[in-house]
């Protein structure tokens, strides 16, 4: 697209949007929202770039080599979290059963692990969601 308006708007607001669904993901233990959600935000931020930009300056920003090590990453790092809980002698997953600190109820560090799996979560449905939307766009 070659509107002026329509790439600056989008240059301005992408920052912010990208932000806003890093909150959500980081606040998602405390609040509605999470890595799905947050994800989801991050993923249609770039999305909206490469409606903007083109495919060519999406790529340039984000390569799909760097969304396919976000994809396999973010599922990684949520299987050796979930590995940690097994390795200390509880359960997949396991969190305060296994002695992680919790802090105090409302906190952003109050949720042990459970914001890092929201950002691993993030990260999968994030890169998901670019990688997706670029592959059908470069069938056309």
């Amino acid at each position: 697209m070659d509107n002026l308006i329509v790439k600056t708007i989008t240059r301005l607001i992408v920052p912010f949007i990208q932000i806003y669904g890093i909150f959500i993901i980081l606040h998602g233990h405390i609040s509605p929202g999470g890595g799905f959600s947050g994800g989801a935000v991050l993923g249609a931020s770039m999305i909206l770039y490469t409606l903007s930009y083109g495919l060519t300056a999406a790529n340039k920003k984000l390569p799909h080599k760097v969304t396919g090590v976000f994809e396999s990453g973010g599922i990684i790092w949520y299987v050796l979290l979930g590995l940690v809980g097994i390795f200390l002698g509880g359960s997949f997953l396991s969190n305060k059963e296994v002695g992680f600190f919790m802090g105090k109820a409302g906190d952003v560090i109050s949720g042990g692990f459970i914001p890092l799996i929201t950002a691993a979560i993030g990260l999968k449905v994030a890169s998901t969601m670019i990688t997706l939307f670029h592959t059908i766009i470069e069938e056309d």
